[in-house]
């Protein structure tokens, strides 16, 4: 992304969910460990332990804890959801995104429409990521038929434990996961190992933040961790993953975007950026964020100076890079189109369907 685009000050608020067992906690601390920068808040919605900076922290409900290097830790009922979301999202904190480990017993779609529901204007939904556990997905299928629906909403799933289930055993999940109607990309892991970036943006602060500083607990264990395996495994984690960037002068044409994200196809997990819609609305840049079949659009005025362009990037798992590369080159607006949408009054007709997207005071999502 270019530095001189805007952006949005929203925090992505993501929903860790799985059985007990299925490695969500193994997960979270990877992505603490992992968090390259990033200012992480924590919310548990269990009685549990996130071990971090040699340290473990073990919450009990109504508690806030730090974890060091600006990341915060709280264990709560579901009930107090809003009250924690708003102490972690007032500015001091500086988070860049907020992880919700549900309990392994919990209805995830629960703390998804908790969230979607909210007033509070600095967040936004992040996805609701199912940690499934590949060597007893049949056992845990069978105590708890309810993961069937666990699966169909999510919008990524973790296939964890790989390690332990053959790949027919895992064909036969993938085709599970299918069968309830998901279109979640569905990416593998052992150890809860997954890419960061996959749910967490590179970290940008402002020039002079981030000057030298003592090495953390991080630095020593990844500097540890990369001399035991010679390169690191975890190097090879966007294996598992595609990114398309895409970058465009010539702006967006709203209808022919708007037909590409609704038909987005399965695998395709996350889309951010900024786009230029033109004379549709020439005064703004269009913050796009979505994360499986959820999509929020935010305008926000041009920076002074700075170059109006579409600057995309994509991230999913079993996509068709080039392909939707060419797809949205094909969203770009045409001489004709860019004329027309300048002779229409109402510019409103060809935006319309981008506006539905972009949340008013007031609005459920």
């Amino acid at each position: 992304m270019s530095s001189s685009s805007p952006r949005s000050p929203q925090i992505p608020v993501v929903v860790l969910a799985g059985f007990l067992g299925s490695g969500k906690t193994t997960l979270l601390n990877h992505l603490l460990l992992h968090r390259a920068g990033n200012r992480i808040g924590v919310i548990v919605n269990d009685f549990g332990a996130i071990e971090i900076d040699a340290m473990t922290v073990s919450g009990q409900v109504g508690s806030t804890v730090s974890l060091g290097g600006g990341c915060l830790c709280c264990a709560v009922d579901a009930s107090e959801l809003d009250t924690y979301l708003e102490t972690l999202t007032r500015p001091s904190a500086r988070l860049d995104v907020i992880v919700i480990e549900a309990s392994g017993l919990a209805e995830p779609q629960e703390l998804v429409r908790m969230i979607l529901a909210s007033d509070n204007p600095r967040i936004v939904y992040g996805g609701l990521v199912e940690v499934v556990d590949a060597a007893e997905f049949e056992a845990t299928r069978e105590r708890h038929p309810e993961i069937g629906r666990h699966l169909a909403v999510a919008d990524l799933v973790v296939l964890n434990k790989t390690d332990r289930a053959g790949d027919e055993e895992c064909a036969r999940i993938r085709q599970a996961v299918a069968e309830t109607g998901s279109t979640a990309a569905i990416v593998p892991a052992t150890y809860g190992r997954i890419d960061p970036e996959l749910l967490i943006d590179p970290a940008l602060r402002p020039d002079g933040e981030e000057k030298a500083r003592q090495l953390t607990f991080e630095d020593l264990y990844l500097e540890e961790r990369a001399a035991q395996d010679g390169h690191g495994h975890d190097g090879h984690l966007h294996t598992a993953y595609e990114s398309v960037d895409f970058d465009s002068d010539v702006p967006m044409d709203p209808r022919r975007l708007m037909e590409f994200l609704d038909s987005r196809p399965e695998g395709l997990y996350r889309i951010k950026g900024y786009v230029d819609f033109g004379a549709g609305d020439p005064g703004n840049a269009y913050g796009v964020h979505a994360v499986g079949r959820f999509l929020r659009f935010t305008p926000q005025p041009w920076t002074r100076g700075a170059p109006k362009r579409t600057q995309l990037v994509l991230i999913g798992s079993g996509i068709d890079a080039p392909a939707l590369r060419k797809e949205l080159e094909g969203c770009r607006a045409t001489a004709d189109a860019v004329a027309e949408t300048r002779q229409d009054a109402a510019h409103e007709r060809a935006m319309w369907g981008v506006l539905r997207y972009v949340r008013q005071p007031g609005d459920d999502a």
